[in-house]
């Protein structure tokens, strides 16, 4: 037997798996791996953003220098755009700057306020600020958060180069004393989770208000930072794990989310506890009253249009994230694409497999859901390389929708049959790399106690 390969057999099965784990199911599954597994897990190009978080948060020194060696976690910003490594590398504030402000130590307050004018949109200004000497108060960081939110660009310098507390990066991401969305809203986030200082499950309890939430789950960001693919199916599996308990299959609550969403203040598990309660509609009617309060004069048409544009995209967002119904029964073609699905290899070399899986999902025969709940054997279909291949392209799948798809489902699978449990996720792990049949059927024999390698 070669041990070295069972080592990464199943550190390769733990990566997949822990892209639809929870964070205290991630940490649990972290601590039950042997130092071999848990290096080359470190080292495996499909290593979730969640878990290099923990690995870095949490982890052993070696844990940390076998992350940072990983060429494929220092390659999650796309290809060109700047990382903390190129802003470091910056020569330091010009000559203008530095006159303006003169030889410092800058003040907390003034800090602040150096900040407010020049972080509006990107991060390189503040990040120029940053390097002359100055106080940084953490608790004076909170009172003008709180009072008033720092621009997207200030914030996003601060995670990059403050070496803040946990607390105080989430503070940061609270912005509900700012009514408008401008158009770098999302990049602090982004920024958090690519950096390792937040999970996906982290930025969606605690981001505010909760249609910021919503919208990173639904990122549409041609250019400039922005969501990898993975990153965005990791955002909605966050999503979906703090809606999915609350809200189920209803589409009544769904409608009453979607309704409710682009006004209310709070976090997105204060809006599902609403929702659920019926307070959604009064929270949101509360907020539009306040904004009929303002006197004519103060209402600038550009906000007007930017508010709908918003409550459009957080429609279409939840819309994204609602349970799809059922669909009818399929066609011949349909039955005999799932029957092939059953046997691995079907048509006889993985090239030939793959072709005609892109085939059935352009033709709409068959969908990333069916792929993960009929195709075998189970760790096949839970790795998009192996129905989907691999592309010259930044996301390595030109088929964002079937990627998506594919992810919630077994998001849904996974909790539905594991929930909450490591102890029950490490057995499926265990038994992932050598079970021969679908992912129900392994989860199954998980839940059962039935013998999996049958």
């Amino acid at each position: 037997m070669d041990v070295d390969r069972e080592f990464r057999r199943l550190a390769w099965c733990v990566a997949h798996l822990l892209r639809h784990a929870p964070d205290a199911v991630t940490a649990g599954l972290l601590r039950r791996l042997d130092p071999a597994t848990r290096r080359y897990l470190a080292r495996d190009q499909y290593l979730p953003g969640a878990a290099v978080t923990l690995l870095l948060r949490e982890g052993s020194d070696e844990d940390r220098r076998t992350v940072a060696r990983n060429p494929h976690v220092l390659g999650r910003p796309l290809p060109g755009l700047p990382g903390p490594v190129r802003y470091a590398a910056r020569p330091g504030p010009p000559p203008e700057l530095r006159r303006q402000l003169g030889p410092g130590p800058l003040t907390g307050p003034d800090l602040v306020g150096v900040l407010r004018r020049h972080g509006r949109r990107r991060p390189r200004t503040a990040l120029d600020v940053l390097t002359l000497p100055h106080e940084l108060d953490p608790e004076l960081l909170l009172a003008e958060q709180a009072r008033e939110p720092l621009p997207p660009g200030a914030v996003e310098a601060l995670l990059l180069v403050g070496r803040l507390p946990r607390t105080v990066c989430l503070a940061l991401l609270d912005t509900r004393a700012q009514h408008t969305d401008g158009p770098a809203w999302h990049r602090p986030a982004v920024r958090a989770v690519r950096m390792g200082l937040l999970t996906p499950d982290e930025l969606a309890a605690h981001v505010a208000p909760a249609r910021r939430a919503l919208l990173l789950a639904d990122l549409h960001v041609s250019a400039g930072l922005r969501w990898a693919l993975p990153e965005l199916a990791e955002m909605r599996s966050a999503v979906h794990r703090l809606l999915r308990p609350a809200l189920g299959d209803d589409l009544r609550l769904w409608a009453r989310l979607r309704r409710a969403a682009p006004g209310f203040p709070g976090t997105l598990p204060d809006l599902a506890a609403a929702v659920v309660a019926g307070r959604a509609t009064e929270a949101a009617g509360s907020d539009a009253e306040q904004q009929d309060d303002v006197e004519q004069d103060d209402i600038d048409q550009d906000d007007v249009e930017q508010d709908t544009d918003t409550a459009a995209a957080v429609r279409r967002a939840v819309e994204a994230l609602a349970p799809a119904p059922p669909r009818p029964l399929g066609s011949v073609d349909r039955e005999l694409a799932l029957a092939s699905l059953a046997v691995p290899n079907a048509m006889g070399d993985l090239a030939e497999d793959v072709r005609w899986v892109r085939a059935c999902l352009d033709r709409g025969v068959l969908t990333g859901e069916d792929v993960v709940r009929h195709k075998a054997p189970a760790a096949w279909a839970l790795d998009e390389d192996h129905w989907l291949g691999v592309v010259d392209h930044p996301d390595r799948h030109d088929r964002p929708a079937a990627v998506l798809a594919a992810r919630a489902e077994a998001d849904r699978l996974l909790d539905a049959a594991l929930g909450r449990d490591p102890d029950a996720w490490w057995q499926a792990a265990r038994a992932l790399p050598d079970f021969p049949g679908t992912l129900p059927e392994l989860l199954a024999a998980v839940t059962e106690g039935t013998d999996v390698g049958r």
